[in-house]
């Protein structure tokens, strides 16, 4: 069904979740398993700043990406990691259509309610523009059956 997993991953809880999810998912399907993050840029970006950022977020994934290729590396898995600059959904895309990835993985939010107000939720762009299958993963979310809820 599904061979390549793209997950994004911000750091965030949601992003955390989405990537274990993911890697239970391609743990059961045998599916080759990737990692996105995305250094978001400064309107218009400068040289001094540009470098900056990316550095930054080169010190930060890494670490991260650490404990995520162990994690997945006790599942027999190997995972490959990416860390991309610009807009977060744009790039995500790219990657997804890049590396013919079946599925996109990717928590429900990410960065603060403002942020997300200014800037357009990244799961719902990416959902209306990915090339491929999109699984939105939510934490926190409490099921409900006094209403006749089915979920």
């Amino acid at each position: 069904m599904y061979k390549s997993i793209l997950v994004a991953y911000d750091g965030s809880t949601a992003a955390a979740k989405a990537f274990h999810s993911a890697l239970e998912l391609a743990e059961r399907l045998g599916a080759a398993l990737g990692v996105v993050s995305v250094a978001q840029l400064p309107e218009p970006p400068t040289m001094g700043e540009t470098s900056a950022i990316l550095d930054a977020a080169n010190s930060h994934y890494e670490k991260d990406f650490r404990k995520l290729r162990a994690d997945a590396k006790s599942r027999g898995l190997e995972l490959q990691t990416h860390i991309l600059a610009g807009h977060p959904a744009d790039q995500i895309i790219h990657r997804a259509a890049e590396t013919g990835a079946d599925l996109i993985v990717m928590g429900h939010r990410g960065g603060s309610r403002m942020k997300e107000w200014l800037l357009g939720s990244i799961s719902k762009r990416v959902l209306s523009y990915a090339p491929c299958s999109v699984l939105i993963v939510r934490i926190g979310v409490e099921r409900s059956t006094k209403r006749g809820s089915s979920c």
